[in-house]
């Protein structure tokens, strides 16, 4: 499991709004293609610089292809970065305003302390 790129991930899509919209239409081919040619570049690094090992767990796979942000909190995601990139595709949907913040919470709301640890 690595916190590292679940992270990396929730952040480079959020910054790219065409990664947005694929991951909100075809997680499951966003996920794919990002691990396959994204996860392994140096974040913020604009050289050919690159690893070879980083690759998503079943888990983690699943629960990004499924927009599952509680389980990707569980696996150490920062909840940060789940919710503004979540908010980016998801708010849209709701009719009143901070309605998906609210639902994102209450999905959240059997977390007790202490939560998972989201240190990278």
């Amino acid at each position: 499991m690595s916190k590292y790129l679940l992270n990396k991930f929730l952040f480079t899509v959020d910054r790219d709004p065409t990664l947005v919209e694929r991951y909100r239409s075809e997680p499951h081919e966003l996920v794919t293609w990002w691990e396959s040619t994204v996860a392994n570049t140096l974040l913020n690094c604009h050289t050919d610089e690159a690893s070879t090992w980083l690759r998503f767990t079943a888990e983690e796979r699943a629960a990004l292809i499924d927009h599952d942000h509680c389980k990707l909190f569980e696996l150490g995601a920062h909840p940060f970065l789940t919710l503004t990139l979540f908010i980016a595709m998801f708010e849209r949907d709701n009719n009143e305003p901070l309605e998906y913040q609210k639902a994102y919470g209450a999905r959240m709301a059997h977390f007790a302390m202490p939560y998972p640890d989201i240190a990278t």
